[in-house]
């Protein structure tokens, strides 16, 4: 199935999509002017440290919602969806170490799990796309910015890097100036090294990026932080997306926007 073909879909349509199992790739140029959300998925007895390290990391932790104890259902962003099988594909870990990418996790789903909602800043395509600057798929990096430590979370925060033409640098600032649920203004606009990161053709994840001429790397916080700590914990279990993967909820993006 294309792109094109579910490009115009509500969030409620392209999830039942995503559920039969019809598309499992990211989730690029779908449901613009939705807002989007990264899912982490944890042991209720890890639930409020790691509640804690978003509170204390807003930039790259926006919590949108946290579900009731067992419940995979996102009852104020998404009335009626399911966590287990409404994302393209997931990541389930054991103990920091990967076991699987499945596009459903209802197998795995246990009584004492709590998820996660985190704002995504693919949230901001639709209004970055009727602004006229060009939203280039994401490539992630781990920078030195340390984050603010919470229980046996802490870690470095993963950004989302964006080629972004020069003279569309301050639009896009000023755009994503009013989405900070889903990361806000970058944390940077070029030099790479002054968030330590000297290689750009070796990404965290993603394909190493090809600049066109005229094009600045521009860097936002990255909602896959909070998976990348909890997974440098040692959680004993955690499902999470997968990156690119994220999920789609019923709110507009204005809905979610500060301005």
């Amino acid at each position: 199935m294309e792109t094109s073909r579910l490009a115009g879909l509500k969030p409620a349509e392209l999830r039942a999509v995503i559920r039969r199992g019809e598309w499992t790739r990211r989730i690029h140029g779908l449901a613009l002017g939705y807002t989007m959300a990264n899912l982490a998925v944890l042991p209720a007895e890890y639930a409020y440290d790691f509640l804690l390290f978003c509170q204390r990391n807003p930039k790259p932790c926006p919590v949108l919602e946290v579900t009731d104890t067992g419940s995979p259902e996102p009852r104020q962003f998404a009335p009626g969806a399911d966590l287990r099988t409404d994302l393209p594909r997931y990541r389930v870990f054991e103990h920091g170490r990967l076991v699987d990418e499945p596009t459903d996790v209802t197998k795995y789903w246990r009584s004492d799990l709590v998820a996660f909602l985190l704002g995504c800043n693919l949230t901001c395509a639709g209004a970055m796309e009727r602004a006229n600057v060009p939203m280039t798929k994401s490539v992630l990096y781990v920078s030195n910015i340390a984050c603010r430590p919470a229980g046996r979370f802490s870690g470095p925060m993963v950004v989302s890097m964006r080629r972004i033409p020069q003279e569309k640098v301050v639009r896009a600032i000023q755009v994503t100036s009013r989405f900070p649920n889903t990361h806000g203004v970058p944390v940077n606009v070029g030099d790479p090294a002054a968030i330590g990161i000297h290689d750009l053709s070796r990404p965290y994840f993603g394909e190493a990026p090809q600049f066109e001429p005229g094009e600045v790397p521009v860097f936002w916080a990255c909602g896959v932080t909070p998976q990348t700590v909890a997974l440098e914990a040692k959680v004993p279990f955690m499902i999470t997306h997968a990156p690119g993967h994220m999920f789609v909820t019923d709110a507009c993006d204005e809905e979610t926007a500060a301005l």
